[in-house]
This record gives C-alpha cells, structure tokens and sequence, in this order.
C-alpha cells in the first residue's frame, strides 16, 4: 500500500498538467509577449506617432518623440506594479483561479484597443492599453505562481513553478519571431501584432474554469472541505487523499493566530522577517542584475560583432530560443539539484558574463574577434539566468510562506519585482551614455551580492511541505511556531510534541 502510494506521489495526472499549461500559457505567455512585442516594429511604431502628432500640431521634435516612446515603453512595467498591488485582494476575495479569469479583462480589452489604434489614428490608446495589459502582467506573475505551486504535489512543485517561466521565455521568443519584418514587424503588421496577446487570454477564458481551484484556498481560507477534496481528487488523480488535506489542516492550525495577514502587518510579525526580506533580496537581485539590460543591449552588441542590421532580428531570435530551451532543461532539473544550488550557480554564471562582457565591450574596437566573445556572454549570461534566477524565486516565494501570509509576500514580491524592472528600464541609457562598458559591472557586482545573501541565509526547500519550511526559518527568527490542535503543539525548535500527533487528531 505504502509503495503503491509512492509511486501515485511520482507522477503527473492530466488534469494537473493541463491546469499548468492552461494557466502558463493564458497569463504567463501574455507577460513574456509583451516584454518584446514593441521591440522589432519600434522604427515603425514611432514614425505612426509621428505622423498623428504632425497632422494635429505641426512638426514633432526628436526629443517629444524619446518622451512618447519612453512612456509607452514604461507604462508596461508601471502597470505592472500597480497590478501587484491588487494580488492579495482579490486572491482573497475570487480566489487564486477566479482572479486568473477576472485577469483576462486587462488583456482582451487592451489588445483590441491596440488593434485598432491605426484605424483610430490615436497613439494615446496604445499608451493606456499598455498600461492595461501591464496590470494584467502583473497580477499574473504572481497569481499563476501561486495558484500552481498551491495545486502542485511537494515532489513535482518545483518543476511545475518553473512553468510560468518557461511561458514568459516561450511569449518573448514568439514576440521575436513575429517581429521579423518580414511577418509581422513591418507597417502592416504591427498592430495586429500588437493585438495578438488577447488570443492567449481567450483561451484560457474558455477552458479554466473547467478545472479545479486551489484546494489549500477552498479549504484553509474558506473552509469548504468537500469542494477542498473533490479538487484534490481531480488533480490527483485518486480517492484517497486524506493524508494531504491533513498537512493543509496541520498548515491551517498553525497559522490560525495570524489570521488574514495584509502587507502591513506581515512586515510585523517577527516569525516571516528572514522570509520577507528573502523575497526582497531575490527580486531585487532578479531585475537589478541587468536582465533586461542585456535584452536591450543585445541588438548593439550584434552590430558591433559585424552582424548585418537584416541579420540581427535572426540572431536575436536565436538568444530568445537559447532561454526557451535552458528553463525546459530547469524544469527537469530543479527536483533533482534543488532551488539554492540552482540560484547560486544562475547568478555565479551572470556575474562572471557580465565582467567577462565588460572587458569585451572595452576591446571589441582593438582586437577583431573580441565582438564575438561580446555574443558569447551575452548568450552565456541568458543560459545562467535562464536556469536560476528567472525561475527560482517565485517557486521559493510559494514555499516560504503559508497559507494566509502568501497573498500579501507575493504582493511584497511582485512591487519589488516591476519596481526594480521599472528602474532598470529608466536608468539603463543613462548608465550606458555615463559608463560605457563599465556600467554592467554594476550588474556583477549585483549578481555577487544577491549570491551571497542567497548562500548565507535562504535554506534549500525541495520536497518540503508549507509548514516545514516555515520551520526551516524558525530558528534564524528565533521563534517557535505553535500550532494548536486539541491539545498538541508543533514547535519547530523542538519539543515533545510533533506534527505526527496533530495529524492523529485529525486522522
């Protein structure tokens, strides 16, 4: 019985695995699609706002139009940010898969304002909608996480947390190959383009709803057992799932002082300290190392090797297929190495491209083949984050909280996430105009700090359940979690008591 148990444990039914691929590509693909989808038709799409600007006020100057551009560009990522600040209520309040469907309002919408933004001749419209579609990113980023690590057995949370990833890289490299120009990154094409992230969106309207909500949030949050089971059942596949709703009832007793936590209270409590400025120290550690800083740098970096202007939007792709192909390789790995060791050699490897790329951006005029190896780290650099920190700290995020705490950490996490993308995004041509080559040693310098921190305090959370990890965490808070159930107690510090006699209760 044990064995037969085990080996149920060790795969993924259909239904689980649908959830996650429905889930990834409705949300997650429309944020990876919207990252590059301005990219290619960018010389298009501002001789479009030029046009408009002139035929209502006359001549446009060259820095009117940066300023349009520069707007429309960082409404996605400022959208993002107020998107994350509506995750914890309306997780709470919809629920993990209710809030994925009300998400498809700020997709659909402003993917058919986009579309016929030419036909309206307005570039306002294609402002806001940005901004719009921001919003739909980023609640996304952190309801699919958190929906799919909460329907997720221990063994395989891991592996399906990374599939969100692996759609953002998947929507980025899609974006990249339909802004070739000759498809649709040309006069033509780029409002249909453009228009295209509300295809995902519908279809995840349509098919959703079919399938379970989070079990942990029918049963922890709203009490209700019989939809908790019956979801269960669906996702696993069997009858018999009593030993885990009685980890979530474990789970459950153990937070029941806490109550529903808001962001400002869970900066309060002394037990999720090291928690949340893990979170922090990871997402900071994500944006700030240049990321998105390297994206945009990448075309220059391919000129300079001697790369032909037709040729680069086909070298480009190629980078995108590299990060599409590295996260499926972390998906597979991630179980068997771990979350820490794959963050730590993710950043290792970012901090090395980034130095070695310095010293190949200073000679790339003096010696002839150094614009190659300014390819090669530039593509070794994607290869690092693309197995470590792209994927691994919302995983991380998932597993360090509970139940009613994870709502307000993944809000925490998603302003620090589009705050410090925000940033990047602004500050990168003036760091690039100022320092040159030497400003993406600022991103090693970040990788090595964000490592180090990662090295020192983040313990690794493979195969452990909500609560242990939260015990993981208990002695470097110097507290003790309780959790009540009849007479029992769990102390993470140690004790007479253990989880086995909470679990007999309930058994």
């Amino acid at each position: 019985m044990d064995m037969e148990k085990s080996e149920r444990k060790g795969r993924v039914t259909l239904i689980l695995a649908a959830a996650s691929l429905i889930a990834g590509f409705g949300s997650s693909f429309q944020y990876g699609y919207n990252v590059a989808v301005i990219n290619s038709p960018a010389p298009e799409m501002q001789l479009f706002y030029t046009q408009i600007y002139e035929d209502r006020y006359g001549l446009m100057s060259d820095n009117l139009l940066t300023l349009l551009w520069s707007v429309t560009v960082s409404m996605y990522p400022l959208g993002g940010f107020f998107g994350s600040l509506m995750v914890a209520p309306l997780v709470n309040k919809f629920g993990r898969k209710g809030t994925l469907l009300f998400n498809n309002i700020f997709s659909i919408v402003p993917a058919i304002m986009m579309n016929v933004s030419e036909v309206v001749e307005s570039f306002e419209i294609i402002i806001v909608a940005r901004f719009l579609v921001g919003i739909c990113a980023g609640l996304s980023s952190n309801v699919v996480p958190m929906y799919l690590g909460e329907i997720a057995p221990k063994n395989y949370r891991g592996a399906i947390g990374i599939v969100p990833q692996l759609f953002i890289t998947i929507g980025i490299l899609v974006a990249q190959v339909f802004g070739i120009r000759n498809i649709l990154g040309n006069k033509e094409g780029w409002p249909i383009m453009l228009g295209l992230t509300g295809i995902p969106a519908a279809i995840e309207l349509l098919l959703l709803p079919f399938f379970p909500e989070s079990p942990r949030y029918m049963l922890i949050q709203k009490g209700d057992e019989k939809t908790a089971r019956k979801g269960l059942q669906k996702l696993r596949g069997w009858e018999d799932v009593d030993e885990e709703l009685c980890e979530m009832r474990v789970e459950e007793q153990s937070e029941q002082a806490e109550g529903r936590l808001s962001v400002l209270n869970l900066f309060t409590f002394r037990s999720l300290r090291w928690q949340l400025l893990s979170v922090i120290f990871m997402n900071m550690g994500q944006q700030l190392s240049g990321v998105n800083a390297i994206y945009y740098y990448a075309d220059s970096i391919y000129s300079s090797a001697g790369v032909s202007n037709e040729h680069v939007q086909y070298v480009t792709v190629g980078t995108g297929a590299v990060n599409v192909f590295m996260t499926i390789a972390a998906v597979f790995i991630v179980e068997k190495s771990g979350r820490k060791l794959l963050l730590l050699i993710g950043f290792g490897v970012c901090c090395g491209a980034c130095v070695l790329l310095t010293v190949a951006l200073y000679f790339h005029t003096t010696l002839d083949w150094m614009p190659y190896v300014s390819i090669v780290c530039v593509i070794v650099y994607v290869i690092g984050h693309a197995i470590g920190p792209s994927p691994i700290p919302t995983v991380i995020t998932t597993e360090m909280f509970r139940q009613s705490s994870r709502p307000p950490a993944f809000m925490v996490a998603g302003s620090v996430h589009w705050l410090s993308n925000f940033t990047v995004g602004l500050a990168f041509p003036f760091l690039e105009r100022g320092l040159g080559a030497y400003c993406f040693i600022i991103f090693a310098c970040i990788c090595l700090a964000t490592l180090i921190y990662i090295w020192v305090i983040i313990p690794e959370t493979k195969n452990k359940t909500f609560l242990e990890t939260s015990k993981l965490f208990a002695q470097r808070n110097k507290m003790d979690i309780v959790a009540e159930a009849g007479d029992s107690e769990i102390k993470a510090t140690g004790g007479e008591s253990s989880e086995q006699e909470i679990k007999n209760t309930f058994l």
